[in-house]
């Protein structure tokens, strides 16, 4: 089932149709069963067809992120800090058992599919970072998934690893979407996460990877986060990126980002 948020109501996709729901976002993830809480309005007359202007799957919970989960990531990390001396720190953090966690966004700042993400105005390295994104009930389980997009600027984290809000933490840093997966099973690990980067309709970067290349369950991470921590109407939680572009690469305003994840859709941002 695919959950879908808009400015009146949720609706569900279900057996290739379209049915509205008469429940919030909050009262999805507060459920004790959301599956079940869906299919019992799937009674409902089928809606015709999904509006354009979807809006962040999302009510009140807090965006958060985990890093350097991917060996890919890890190698960015480093090659972005040598200057500074932080290559060692990335490493040692891909090899700790406890990862790396950090807030990333509220509610109110996370954009839409179709909306647009920004770039630091202070930074001169910025890669988006495309991450399947858990939603977590408020008992820390995962019950659903959707994209996400990261957008991190390399040279203020590679400048310091304690500017790590700063480069990840500011406005249009964070969307969400398309939709949400309600899924009862984990993903399987074959399920591809792909980018593509358009600039004046070029594509100046494509990237692809699995999850089975990242390196700490789901369920850890989920873990970890619920720990000496209360999120009453449950949160999202990105598991880090496996795709990070050359390091000759950065956003240009313009570019259209568009990252895919099986089984969940397409997410769609422009850079402002």
């Amino acid at each position: 089932m695919k959950i879908y948020r808009t400015e009146h109501r949720l609706l569900v996709e279900h057996n290739n149709q379209l049915h509205a729901l008469g429940f919030s976002f909050d009262d999805l993830v507060r459920s004790d069963d959301p599956i079940a809480l869906v299919s019992d309005e799937l009674n409902s007359a089928p809606v015709s067809r999904l509006p354009p202007d979807l809006l962040a799957p999302i009510g009140s919970q807090e965006v958060w992120a985990a890093g350097v989960t991917y060996f890919r990531s890890r190698s960015a990390r480093m090659e972005e800090s040598k200057d500074a001396g932080g290559g060692s720190f990335y490493d040692r953090v891909y090899s700790a058992t406890r990862p790396e966690l950090f807030f990333k966004a509220t509610a109110r700042r996370v954009v839409a599919p179709g909306a647009n993400v920004r770039i630091r105005t202070d930074a001169t390295w910025s890669v988006p970072e495309p991450e399947l994104t858990l939603l977590l009930n408020p008992r820390g389980h995962i019950v659903g998934y959707t994209i996400g997009n990261d957008m991190s600027s390399r040279d203020i984290e590679g400048e310091n690893p304690l500017y790590l809000p700063q480069a990840k933490v500011y406005d249009g840093s964070c969307a969400l979407g398309p939709c949400v997966l309600l899924a009862a099973a984990p993903l399987p690990k074959s399920t591809t996460i792909q980018i593509a980067i358009m600039r004046a309709s070029v594509s100046v970067f494509v990237g692809n990877t699995t999850l089975a290349e990242l390196k700490r369950d789901p369920n850890e991470l989920a873990g970890y986060l619920f720990r000496d921590n209360t999120f009453p109407d449950g949160a999202y939680l990105m598991t880090g990126t496996g795709i990070v572009p050359g390091d000759d690469f950065t956003l240009a305003h313009g570019d259209l980002i568009r990252i895919s994840i099986d089984g969940i859709g397409t997410l769609e941002n422009r850079v402002a």
